[in-house]
């Protein structure tokens, strides 16, 4: 498939506002600002800024508004867009889709399964029966690139027969280095810590670029990276090189160049894992990492590398499940309302919060599907391969019987994601 003129916008300002920093309507001081964090050595501020919003248009450019305006004023600014892709016309549209979903096709549609095997009638089978949003392929069931295009041509068909317009979400975990499902089916990509060390941004995201479209011509939707988790170097035994780099303005850079790449290839990038799981001496696939530090430390550090791609509009963001002591302590991030606060009003995300893998071994199982409602309550929009999709789908059912998940709730995640799928369906047109 064709790669698309779309990115991510190069700003790393926290507080500037998106629609300003797309627009280029930075003043002297904020670009100053701009250039102290990118750090000494970097292209040029505003011509990365001009050649971004020339090249790589995420929006049109924004209208200023500091007063009310005029009735008539919209009109002016065709098709305007959310700060995470969709346009509004999309956000409504997926809105209205929403609407007319029976509860179990709202519980299907905020879950992305694993399964068994190679054969392309698993999922779609699994994605028919339970009117799900997509599937997550991992290594087991990854054989050729023929069979994985008949693979995601039987998902995307399944999405189709259920009755939804919008595309599958078809997701890999691509990264590079070690992390690298399609390895040897695909250009092999070195790991992430070789593009943040190169300093070539205009490099990175050219090579991602030709990785989105690889994978869009596979067939995927989305690929779980860039990791933007700022490693602490031999202590930390889950990310090391898969970060960019343990400088988070060095993180922040290439993790925008990686996600506008990904956009221009036409697949959707998702930012992982926040808020940060490159501080922390253990790992999540086992057990639950002690978070210690303080929102503060973790705004000094960790969260730069996110706030700089929230701020250029990434679309999709990955709680990873920590332990948070000093926000919420004991409870998995992915499952703390706390979190997602953070995500949604510190950084001000708007887009599709997803879940890490809820199988994994962070997160207490407690009665089957139990983690789905809980991930769910707290703010998350897409569910990660939850233990058993059945549980999963009538747990959710049934709280929302019950009162304890808010159909709203249901209806705004599920909001979200169809947004998303539909957006990501313009972006290959």
């Amino acid at each position: 498939m064709a790669a698309m003129a779309v990115g991510v916008g190069l700003v790393v300002l926290a507080g500037v506002p998106s629609s300003a920093a797309r627009s280029g309507a930075l003043p002297s001081a904020q670009v100053a600002a701009l250039a102290a964090v990118v750090g000494p050595g970097a292209p040029d501020v505003v011509g990365m800024l001009d050649a971004a919003r020339t090249a790589l248009p995420l929006a049109p450019p924004a209208v200023p508004a500091p007063l009310p305006l005029p009735v008539a004023a919209p009109a002016q600014v065709p098709n305007p867009r959310t700060d995470w892709g969709p346009s509004l016309a999309v956000l409504d549209a997926a809105r209205a889709a929403v609407a007319s979903l029976s509860l179990e096709e709202l519980a299907g549609q905020v879950i992305v399964a694993r399964y068994s095997g190679a054969d392309p009638a698993v999922p779609a089978a699994l994605v028919s029966g339970w009117h799900l949003a997509g599937v997550i392929l991992m290594g087991e069931n990854i054989v050729s690139n023929d069979q994985v295009r008949a693979t995601t041509a039987a998902v995307h068909a399944a999405v189709r027969a259920d009755g939804r317009s919008w595309p599958a979400v078809v997701t890999v975990d691509e990264e590079g280095g070690r992390v690298s499902r399609l390895r040897g089916l695909l250009g092999d990509l070195p790991s992430f810590a070789t593009f943040g060390g190169s300093g070539d941004d205009a490099a990175t995201r050219a090579r991602f670029a030709q990785l989105g479209a690889d994978l869009a011509g596979l067939g995927f939707t989305m690929d779980f990276a860039p990791v933007a988790d700022v490693t602490i170097g031999a202590a930390d035994p889950t990310i090391g090189d898969r970060s960019a780099s343990g400088d988070p303005a060095v993180a922040a850079r290439t993790v925008r160049a990686a996600s506008a790449g990904l956009l221009q290839g036409g697949t959707v990038p998702v930012l992982k894992h926040f808020p940060g799981h490159g501080s922390v001496t253990s790992d999540s696939h086992q057990g639950l990492p002690v978070q210690p530090v303080t929102q503060a430390q973790l705004d000094a550090r960790d969260l730069i590398p996110f706030r700089a791609a929230v701020a250029a509009g990434a679309p999709v963001v990955m709680i990873g499940h920590l332990n948070l002591v000093q926000i919420d302590p004991g409870v998995p991030s992915s499952l703390s309302p706390a979190t997602y606060r953070l995500l949604r009003d510190s950084l001000g995300f708007d887009g599709v919060a997803v879940t890490d893998a809820l199988d994994m071994g962070a997160v207490n199982p407690g009665a089957p599907g139990e983690e789905a409602v809980r991930a769910l309550v707290a703010g998350a929009d897409l569910l990660l391969m939850p233990r058993d999709v059945a549980a999963a789908s009538a747990r959710i059912v049934a709280a929302v019987q019950a009162g304890t998940l808010p159909v709203e709730r249901l209806q705004e995640a599920a909001t979200r994601v169809v947004a998303l799928q539909m957006w990501t369906a313009e972006l290959r047109a």
